[in-house]
């Protein structure tokens, strides 16, 4: 026997190929982890700090259960569990040693000098990088060591692992466990998503976007969350699938191809059974045989039988376990069919029945235990036995708050209980609300200047089943639908004439979903649903859930009553939808009708403010289609109609429409004065910006100011503005707005020769557009990839992106660049001697600004006309010149001095090339003194360089 050792407790200790960490209460084999009752753990510290000595069975019951009384048969239990895990026993026990009528004596040599466990091991458990919110791990889990391996081992090889099994099985548990295992590995980053509590499949995605901390801007926002975490590294775990699986399989497959650095862990009754996936099937935990001889030790080798017994003696059991036992442990285990919450779930009430009392109870309600419906929560039914504990303390009334209390989805203010929650005792709705809060039943947020409450998720789900069985959960539903329907009326009413904005109720969208929900379901109520559609309208346009929107909108306008017809409500359903249309499908004619559709009613109802929006959106329709003859028609109607308002704002959204209207018609001055009175007038601001439009107005009057000045000759200062309006859009948090910031500061940056700038702002379009879903934003940015690509000189590439991209928004019906898009691909052809296909290409552009009066690029066609005209082997001299000089004159006529400039550097070359040197000085000189700024811009610096060469031919 060795020496006795007089040490202190030592945080790390190791004996044979064993270590213990005392802080982490882990035991390691040769570093692998070792399944520990958190009783064997304590008496294996007791006895390895006196090793060598007898510790009398008196001093580990004192030490060890000194909360609770116990008599020795539970110390005789852990002590042959600690046996078990360090392999020991018989008489040539190695470690521990049991001395009849005394006690135990620890035997083996113990080292206080170990160096540290490797830091992946010590923080597989405790690991400080992992974020809050993620659920801590058990501190014992029985028999699941070598699962947690298997699963950590193949997450890291794999990327994708699924952990299937029967309802209890401990899915969870294991995924937890691995996720603080791995989550060190890589670097500590992890997200945890329960699913569990989710109805409907349609808000996984908001779900995730809300658990990574991401604002939600679309009712589908997979693709923001996708390119949120494209180039993150982390562990993501999402628990219990089986409610909405169909959604979380499409997510994950999405997650796993387009995010490389995401490992991705799944827990589920089935496999989700899409690319990538690795499927372990958890089982049950081994239960001992049909055998009727085997001894208490022989039994609590079974992980079924440990996890029962171990339960039970820490749920008050006090009796111990003996070898008489041993069959009746046996029985039950095999009952349970090693299922660990059924089995947690019997041992829980032993004190209460007896062993005995369990077998004979599990006869008769087996097949509550053990079985269950399928689509209910049976990882919650212990939380659930709680609930239904704290339930039944609950006064009636309480009752009936809490159950009432169920149908709201997300936060809640005390005037929406009032108008919902109804009380049949006198008592007001608020002060048992006070109660519940007191009860711990409903959270309330902290930090809001106006109280808001929630109940958690399955708390509420629990709630909404007592609901659904009192009979009253039509009613209350019916009253939810009532107050938020009413509340979105006021709220438009109230923000038409306030400076606040809908973002700031941004908590209710929970709440709107569910009322719309039930609205349109079969026991709902559809009219009353048209009236909230129409109402929360406006709600969806500025949280830019545009096909949510859209969505609503088509479902109510079918029915309307014969009393919403032709009224407000149609309107602002019409109005709702031609928008939402125009930007998550196409410009088609359904947009267009439905908005053309909503005009007339507001013309026939002489509502002048809802003309006004209307009119906008029609201009902003015709705009996107590049029909700007049209759209310059109802920027003059909103002039009128600003006027008769007398409105300031609606005058200053007038000017905004009509610049930009004039701008396209290449009537730059005109357009400069419009532009400039519409800033003037309008701040930045955001809460306009959905008052006429759906886009913020301003902002689209900036970034339309950047374009004219540029045209005018003032590079610089256009730069300056596009910048500008960018960082504007950005703060309004307005995604429809940024996009049209960033696809007009692109043509500024691209016309300035600022190929960089250009670049990031086209990479910033398509993310931000990709990721909301807002069409056709993506194919326009990739047109004007390919538009940069040309001009760098990388024709062969670029002009494949320009053709797929007017494929698609020819689809979409969106020509606002097409022209543009059209001319660099006639300039790449040209580059690459394709000198008919480039002559064609641009005849096409002359048909479309022919068609749509597109009159802004048309100095610059003719311009190219004309290089395509003056190149190749037979070029035809004559008619280039003719181009140039007709470009000359339409520039020249619009104050178009960036234009004009660029069509005299090709006409002096053309000039020059036919010895006409003097004619060429001539008709850049003049042109390119006139410009004040913008003289490191390549267009100025190539006219330079050629005058500089065309004057000093002349001296020669």
């Amino acid at each position: 026997m060795p020496e006795p050792h007089n040490h202190g407790p030592a945080e790390l200790v190791s004996f044979g190929p064993f270590t213990l960490a005392r802080t982490a209460r882990l035991l390691h084999k040769d570093g692998i982890p070792i399944d520990l009752g958190s009783r064997a753990f304590d008496i294996l510290c007791v006895l390895v700090d006196r090793a060598g000595q007898v510790v009398t069975k008196g001093e580990l019951l004192a030490t060890v259960w000194e909360d609770v009384s116990v008599d020795e048969s539970s110390l005789r239990f852990q002590v042959s569990a600690l046996r078990k895990a360090l392999g020991d026993g018989g008489p040539d026990a190695r470690y521990l040693q049991t001395l009849a009528g005394r006690g135990y004596c620890f035997v083996a040599p113990v080292s206080r000098a170990t160096p540290p466990l490797p830091s992946a091991q010590v923080t597989g458990r405790c690991n400080p990088k992992i974020p809050n919110g993620i659920p801590a791990q058990l501190a014992q889990m029985v028999g699941r060591d070598n699962a947690v391996r298997r699963i950590s081992r193949l997450l890291l090889d794999s990327r994708f692992v699924t952990v299937t099994g029967s309802g209890g099985i401990g899915k969870t548990s294991v995924a937890v466990a691995v996720l603080h295992k791995v989550a060190g590995e890589l670097g500590g980053a992890a997200c945890f998503l329960d699913l569990g509590s989710l109805t409907n499949p349609g808000l996984v995605p908001t779900a995730l976007s809300a658990a990574l901390g991401l604002a939600v801007q679309s009712e589908n926002p997979t693709a923001e969350v996708i390119t949120f975490l494209q180039n993150k590294q982390m562990l993501l775990l999402l628990d219990c699938c089986e409610p909405v699986i169909e959604t979380a399989a499409a997510l994950t497959e999405c997650l796993f191809q387009e995010a490389p650095g995401v490992h991705l862990l799944a827990t589920s009754r089935e496999a989700l059974r899409v690319e990538g996936e690795n499927v372990i099937a958890l089982s049950p935990l081994d239960s001992p045989p049909q055998e009727a001889d085997l001894s208490l030790g022989e039994v609590l080798k079974f992980a079924a039988a440990q996890l029962f017994t171990e339960r039970a003696v820490s749920s008050g059991w006090l009796s111990g376990f003996g070898e008489e036992d041993a069959p009746v442990v046996a029985e039950i285990c095999r009952k349970l069919d090693g299922i660990p919450l059924a089995i947690e779930l019997a041992a829980g009430v032993v004190k209460v029945y007896g062993l005995n009392g369990i077998a004979a109870l599990l006869k008769d309600r087996f097949e509550i235990l053990s079985q269950g419906r399928r689509t209910a929560l049976p990882r919650h039914q212990t939380l659930a036995a709680t609930l239904d504990w704290s339930y039944e303390l609950l006064s009636p009334v309480e009752r009936s708050v809490f159950r009432q209390l169920s149908v709201f989805v997300g936060t809640f203010t005390l005037d929406a209980v009032r108008s919902i929650v109804m009380t049949e005792d006198g008592n007001l709705p608020e002060v048992i609300l006070a109660r519940l809060v007191a009860k711990s039943l409903v959270a309330v947020e902290a930090g809001r200047q106006i109280p808001q409450y929630r109940l958690l998720d399955t708390t509420r789900a629990y709630a909404a089943r007592k609901l659904a069985d009192s009979g009253a959960a039509q009613a209350v539903t019916r009253r939810h639908a009532e107050f938020f329907a009413g509340f979105l009326q006021q709220l438009s009413f109230d923000l038409e004439r306030s400076s606040h904005a809908f973002a700031a109720h941004g908590g209710h969208l929970g709440n709107v979903r569910a009322a719309l929900d039930w609205a349109f379901s079969s026991a709902g109520d559809r009219q009353l649903g048209t009236a909230l559609a129409a109402a929360a309208a406006p709600f969806y346009l500025e949280l830019s859930l545009l096909t949510e929107c859209r969505h609503w909108c088509r479902q109510a306008i079918p029915y309307l009553d014969a009393g919403a017809q032709g009224g407000i409500v149609e309107i602002d359903l019409q109005a709702a939808l031609g928008l939402t249309v125009m930007f998550t499908e196409s410009n088609s004619d359904e947009a267009r009708i439905a908005l053309e559709r909503g005009l007339a009613l507001a013309e026939e109802l002489g509502d002048l403010l809802r003309q006004f929006r209307l009119v906008g959106r029609l201009h902003l329709f015709h705009y996107r289609t590049g029909d700007f003859r049209t759209a310059l028609g109802f920027a003059q109607r909103s002039e009128v109609i600003a006027e008769q308002m007398a409105d300031p704002v609606a005058i200053a959204a007038a000017h905004s429409l009509l610049g930009i209207s004039h701008h396209f018609m290449e009537d730059m001055k005109t357009a400069h004065k419009h532009l400039n009175a519409a800033l003037v007038l309008l701040p930045p601001s955001r809460n306009i910006n959905e008052l006429y439009f759906g886009v913020d107005y301003r902002n689209r009057a900036g970034i339309c100011m950047a374009r004219t000045l540029w045209v005018l000759g003032f590079p610089d200062q256009a730069a300056h503005a596009a910048r500008q309006m960018v960082e504007e859009a950005e703060n309004l948090d307005h995604p429809l707005s940024l996009c049209i910031a960033l696809i007009m500061a692109v043509t500024v940056f691209l016309w300035i020769g600022n190929w960089q700038a250009a670049e990031g702002y086209i990479t910033r379009l398509v993310e931000h557009a990709r990721s909301r879903s807002i069409i056709p934003y993506p194919s326009a940015g990739i047109g004007v990839q390919g538009y940069l690509m040309i001009m760098r000189g990388n024709a062969e590439e670029g002009i494949p992106l320009i053709r797929s991209a007017l494929q698609d928004m020819y689809r979409h019906r969106y020509h606002l660049i097409t022209t543009a898009l059209y001319s660099a691909m006639a300039e790449g052809l040209l580059t690459l001697g394709a000198r008919d296909q480039a002559l064609e290409t641009i005849e096409t552009a002359f048909s479309v600004v022919q068609q749509h009066g597109d009159l802004f690029n048309l100095p610059e066609l003719l311009r190219i006309k004309g290089d395509i005209l003056a190149s190749g082997a037979q070029p035809d001299y004559p008619q280039a010149e003719g181009c140039y000089r007709h470009s000359l004159e339409l520039a020249s006529r619009h104050s178009a001095l960036s234009w004009e400039l660029r069509t005299a550097i090709s006409l002096a070359r053309l000039w020059a090339g036919q010895g006409r040197v003097s004619e060429a000085v001539q008709v850049i000189e003049p042109i390119l003194a006139q410009f004040t700024e913008g003289f490191a811009t390549p267009d100025y610096q190539r006219a330079e360089r050629l005058i500089s060469e065309l004057t000093g031919s002349e001296t020669n």
